[in-house]
């Protein structure tokens, strides 16, 4: 596709921006509508008591369901991208992977444990193709406009906030009201809508996502000092070793937990044979890693090695960070006290209002501003997309009605979650002020700020729990330690998640840019499921200690880890030769 055809799209913009940049805007918000308002349900509804219409699974075996489904979902996008590239294309990936999550959704709404596990396999697959191909539209999109890619990705980043925010608002509120399974279809319903608005309205993409785009060899690596490095048999071998034994690992960990049947039912010395087989899939994968780096020449080599000590971090950020989902969800359901009274109630009432109806207002203002300009065209992209927000809105004024007429509103136990998008919506356009300012830090002491953050909202929970008895599954706190805790978390997030992928692009070059955003994928699908892992062990060690103790954890080795990648900026620096 010649850049020139990219022209077409800005002839008559949307806010000055392509009005494809908001078909994509609101098919990805629809999207993660669906995924966010699901992950906050699935953990409260497999511990939630019989009494309660849960399955009443001890925290352990629900979290580390949450950890496999959370990992898997940063580890199937490598093979969904792959074969969006090569094979299917951009736009047809869209669609094929809103419709497995679709099914998905579908199957959860349904109250059997097989429908939960292939409903949680058709969202991962369904992820697998949807997640990597959104930015690659954009990127083709904005071919030859380069100087307005960062205002087009800031909206889009603001369509995958409203989705979480709405998708968490509204699914929680149904899940927990008005039963689980009303929150589980209705991820469903605006995934299903999502996808049909995508579908009717392609044509605004021209020819971009239509088909592959094959690129010649020879224009892969511009710079002359990358030689090629292909991948050898053993290579390969190394990669197909750790990917399979890393899979089995990541499934047979719940299924060991839930079922009781465990692939790994031996021992090897001292460890146990799960242990054992993570432990060599991470070393064959940590081989293949190394061998090929020392293969590039010695700047290429360095710069590479900064990326594998920043992906090395990456995972304590998300292994903490995801408690989000797990533990803190725990924590706002059975230690927090959320029924609130007299001018505690009112105060929650008018800014639950204030923060629904505000941004939803603007964001159905852009929606009408899409309308005007491809109606005409692209009619029934349209009129679901309008009906969609008119369920959207009846949906709001309910629950706001619900929460006014309530004697003493009960916030619900997922309603926390959806903090982070507001405080990232609020927050973001500050942080990227300060990144452009003379201010902007260097990307280990941004890593090292992001951190100590996260873990500075872990230290609020635990001064918060800090009286409640070692070994109580309930208590009554204060709801101001998971806000405090939910704001120092974004707060890192804003340091930390935005400049990860983009040091890989500018330190990495084309030829190893997959692979290394592989490397980069799979460092937060390890972090998932790590915080799957570790959530788990949240009444082991209040029985034992106290949770207090617990998030104390959480305090100090994401803080550790802070401190010492600061510490390693001189290194970090030197390896990067140059890049800022």
């Amino acid at each position: 596709m010649a850049t020139s055809s990219t022209e077409q799209f800005f002839k008559n913009p949307v806010l000055g921006h392509p009005a494809g940049l908001f078909v994509l805007f609101f098919t990805e918000m629809w999207e993660r509508f669906s995924y966010y308002g699901m992950r906050a349900l699935l953990v409260l509804f497999l511990t939630a008591s019989l009494f309660e219409e849960g399955w009443a699974w001890p925290r352990e075996h629900a979290l580390s369901l949450y950890g496999t489904y959370t990992s898997m979902v940063y580890l199937t996008p490598i093979l969904g991208g792959y074969i969006a590239d090569r094979i299917i294309g951009y736009r047809m990936a869209v669609v094929v992977g809103a419709l497995l999550m679709t099914l998905g959704h579908a199957s959860m709404a349904v109250d059997s444990e097989f429908a939960l596990y292939l409903g949680l396999f058709l969202l991962c697959a369904g992820n697998g193709f949807f997640k990597p191909t959104m930015t690659s539209i954009i990127s083709e999109m904005y071919a030859n406009h380069e100087h307005k890619k960062d205002g087009a990705y800031t909206i889009y980043y603001m369509g995958v906030n409203a989705g979480a925010f709405l998708g968490i608002l509204l699914c929680g509120y149904l899940g927990e009201q008005w039963g689980w399974h009303w929150g589980f279809g209705l991820a469903g319903v605006f995934m299903f809508a999502g996808m049909l608005q995508f579908y009717f309205a392609q044509g605004i993409f021209g020819e971009v996502g239509k088909k592959p785009v094959k690129i010649e060899s020879g224009k892969i690596a511009e710079d002359p000092s990358v030689k090629r490095n292909p991948f050898t048999a053993i290579d390969k071998i190394f990669i197909a070793a750790s990917a399979l034994i890393g899979l089995v690992w990541i499934i047979n960990d719940p299924m060991s937990k839930i079922a009781g049947t465990d692939v790994f039912a031996f021992e090897v010395g001292s460890l146990s044979g799960s242990n054992f087989m993570i432990l060599l899939a991470l070393l064959v994968f940590l081989v293949l890693v190394i061998s090929r780096i020392v293969r590039y020449t010695a700047i290429v080599r360095d710069r590479m090695v900064a990326v594998s000590i920043f992906a090395f971090f990456t995972i304590f950020f998300w292994a903490a960070f995801e408690q989000a989902g797990g533990s803190m969800t725990i924590f706002a359901n059975d230690y927090t006290d959320r029924v609130l009274e007299g001018s505690a109630g009112t105060i929650f009432r008018i800014a639950n209002t204030l923060i629904t109806i505000i941004p939803l207002g603007v964001i159905t203002w852009v929606l009408y501003l899409l309308f005007k300009q491809t109606f005409k065209n692209y009619k029934w992209a349209n009129i679901i997309l309008g009906a969609s927000f008119l369920i959207i809105w009846g949906l709001v004024i309910t629950m706001l009605y619900e929460q006014y007429t309530a004697e003493s509103p009960e916030v619900p136990a997922s309603w926390f979650s959806v903090l982070n998008s507001l405080f990232i919506i609020i927050f973001a356009p500050l942080f990227s002020k300060i990144w452009e300012s003379k201010y902007n830090p260097s990307v280990a002491v941004k890593y090292g700020i992001g951190l100590i953050l996260l873990g500075t909202g872990f230290a609020a929970l635990a001064y918060g729990a800090s009286d409640i008895p070692q070994g109580a599954q309930t208590a009554a706190v204060s709801i101001i330690w998971l806000i405090l805790a939910y704001y120092f978390h974004t707060m890192g997030e804003l340091c930390l998640s935005p400049v990860g992928l983009s040091y890989v692009s500018k330190l990495v070059p084309g030829r190893m840019i997959a692979m290394m955003y592989g490397v980069w994928y799979l460092a937060i699908a390890i972090g998932n499921k790590l915080a799957g892992s570790t959530g788990g062990m949240i009444d082991q060690v209040t029985q034992e200690y106290s949770l207090s103790t617990f998030f104390l954890l959480f305090f100090l080795i994401p803080g550790g880890a802070g401190v010492l990648i600061i510490l390693l900026h001189p290194l970090l620096k030197k390896l990067m030769h140059g890049i800022h």
